[in-house]
């Protein structure tokens, strides 16, 4: 699982180099305007409040699944844990095509920056493009990689539940036994590969959202027009609370020990108030129109658009409806179908604001 983490932070890493290198190429632009919604002093309470209302819901969104696990109503294997899932995932989509796709769009399309190359090639789409790709390629090795490395043995769940196994148990003495036993290890292998799939999800997922949320979390610490953060505050509370649910809601399927679910809460909990904390040290220094920041943001917002839509659509959604569960119940899955338009609706209702 660390290589696979390590490829996704050397592919952000890159572009982050490249960004850096292109500067050379593109003029400054002048200060930002003062609107007079630019205010200094009035800023700076109101991100202070934003890093703490900020950090409050993300720790519920988060924890909510991992706290209710223990209600019956609200496990995973219960039709309301599959349509919040749904609603939460829908969050997540929403925020790739509706909020970090469009920023990238602008920021690498400013005025600010070079006609050649910039307003010559959709940098945008094509880095969203590749993103999405290598964490296809990721997604699939890093899921290979470990059914070899646990085919011959058990996946634990490592919260405790039963070991499950990946191999065939082979059963000896008569036709029926040998057929139940099976039988009984080909259930246990398929139960074992879904295990492996969550694990891999939940950590693809949490990095790409742990590097979308510092992105926006240092352009609203840099910012001082108190008109846009007083939106961005109540946007991102809702945002951060919703998307920590649908994060939450795989790390509970990937069955972790608690310290590693712990760890897991406690990084998204804390990557977008450190953002925001990271842009007031950075103040003085970082300009959101300058061409070395919307160069850098711009390609990390599109390499984050295209992880989040992929895993959205491909491991999230996908996933859950083409799954024994929701193909079982047309019910189930026209509630399911509702509850994604209402959590893509809902966030790309915030758009508006953030």
């Amino acid at each position: 699982m660390n290589s696979s983490k390590s490829i996704l932070i050397i592919f952000f890493i890159i572009l982050s180099h490249f960004s850096v290198q292109v500067v050379s190429v593109v003029k400054e632009c002048g200060a930002e305007e003062d609107d007079g919604c630019t205010n200094k002093k009035k800023a700076l309470p109101l991100k202070i409040i934003a890093i703490v209302t900020i950090l409050i819901s993300s720790i519920i969104g988060v924890c909510l699944p991992l706290v209710t696990q223990s209600i019956p109503a609200l496990s995973p294997e219960r039709s309301l844990f599959v349509i919040v899932k749904a609603f939460a995932s829908g969050i997540i989509l929403a925020t790739g095509f509706m909020h970090v796709l469009p920023d990238s769009f602008d920021m690498l399309s400013s005025t600010c920056l070079e006609d050649n190359p910039w307003h010559k090639f959709p940098f945008t789409g094509f880095v969203a493009m590749l993103s999405a790709i290598i964490t296809l390629i990721i997604d699939s090795m890093a899921t290979s990689f470990y059914s070899k490395k646990h085919n011959s043995g058990v996946v634990k769940p490592e919260s405790g539940g039963e070991p499950v196994e990946l191999a065939v148990v082979e059963a000896g003495g008569g036709g029926h036994s040998h057929f139940h036993g099976h039988h009984h290890g080909a259930k246990l292998e398929v139960q074992g590969a879904q295990l492996l799939r969550y694990r891999v999800i939940a950590m693809v997922l949490e990095l790409g959202i742990i590097v979308h949320s510092i992105v926006i979390g240092l352009s609203l610490g840099a910012s001082n027009n108190t008109c846009s953060i007083k939106g961005l505050i109540a946007a991102l509370c809702f945002h951060q609370m919703f998307e920590g649910m649908g994060l939450g809601g795989c790390i509970l399927q990937a069955e972790y020990k608690f310290i590693k679910k712990a760890a897991m809460a406690f990084f998204f909990s804390v990557t977008t108030p450190f953002g925001i904390a990271l842009g007031l040290a950075l103040a003085s220094t970082y300009k959101e129109n300058s061409p070395r920041s919307l160069i850098t943001v711009g390609l990390l917002n599109a390499s984050s658009a295209g992880l989040l839509i992929y895993m959205a659509l491909v491991d999230l959604l996908a996933a859950d409806f083409m799954g024994p569960k929701l193909q079982g119940s047309i019910k189930l899955q026209i509630k399911s179908y509702i509850a994604v338009l209402l959590g893509a609706g809902g966030m790309s209702l915030m758009a508006k604001w953030a």
